[in-house]
């Protein structure tokens, strides 16, 4: 159960956003989207289009340079993670991003190390996880490196939501996995959507990521290109990627 309802007020969104890594290298050059509230929202593209850029300047670990992030209207471009963390927003990175040699439940303590000093909260908030993830208690004291990949994928959703956050932006979850773990990734996916999370979601797997959002923008050259309903990227999504692997 998500701890805090979910309200229009909840909407995420970044407003003619540049931002870049070096002082004269822009990859987002006036980017505007907007995650509603208990929605999949996709950001689709060729290589290099600047997805995985907009998630870092959504969760805090990128500024922008000019235009905004907002949450429910308020602009928190200039909070950093921790905060964004503590007001609802988790991110689960690109790629492998469990400590190997600490166990499950120490992962999950990270996870939740906002809480360290909050009594018992922190422990009560890893017991929830188990409670949601049995699997993962029977593995606690494990080290997170000896898990199979699938087992692995879990334990990160799993630290990704320990804090239950409302909103949660998801960078390649199916990257250099086996297509039976795909679907196991999108099926976790889709329970964060049936749980009435909000949830940002860039992915190479178009196909699948477009099957299970609400909506999808799309971004070429590091600008917007496209945004509609699932249904509407449905009906192109065939010439779509044709034109992406042309670039």
């Amino acid at each position: 159960m998500i701890a805090t309802a979910l309200r229009s007020a909840d909407t995420l969104a970044m407003h003619d956003v540049q931002a870049g890594y070096f002082d004269h290298d822009l990859v987002l050059q006036d980017v505007s989207l907007e995650a509603r509230p208990g929605k999949v929202t996709a950001i689709l593209g060729p290589n290099g289009s600047g997805k995985s850029t907009a998630l870092r300047v959504l969760y805090g670990f990128l500024q922008p340079r000019t235009g905004s992030v907002t949450l429910g209207g308020e602009d928190i471009s200039e909070i950093a993670p921790d905060e964004r963390l503590a007001r609802g927003i988790a991110l689960l990175p690109q790629g492998h991003s469990i400590f190997a040699q600490l166990s499950v439940h120490e992962n999950l303590e990270l996870g939740a190390w906002l809480l360290r000093r909050s009594g018992g909260r922190l422990t009560e908030a890893v017991d929830r996880t188990y409670e949601q993830y049995p699997l993962l208690a029977d593995l606690r004291h494990k080290p997170a490196g000896s898990l199979s990949g699938g087992q692995q994928r879990i334990l990160e959703f799993a630290r990704t939501l320990v804090l239950d956050p409302r909103i949660v932006l998801i960078d390649e979850p199916s990257v250099g996995l086996a297509p039976v773990l795909v679907d196991e990734v999108y099926g976790q996916i889709g329970r964060l959507k049936d749980q009435g999370r909000t949830v940002v979601l860039v992915d190479q797997n178009v196909e699948a990521a477009v099957d299970l959002a609400d909506h999808v923008y799309t971004l070429a050259y590091g600008r917007n290109d496209l945004d509609g309903s699932r249904e509407a990227f449905e009906e192109r999504l065939d010439d779509m990627i044709r034109g992406w692997l042309a670039l």
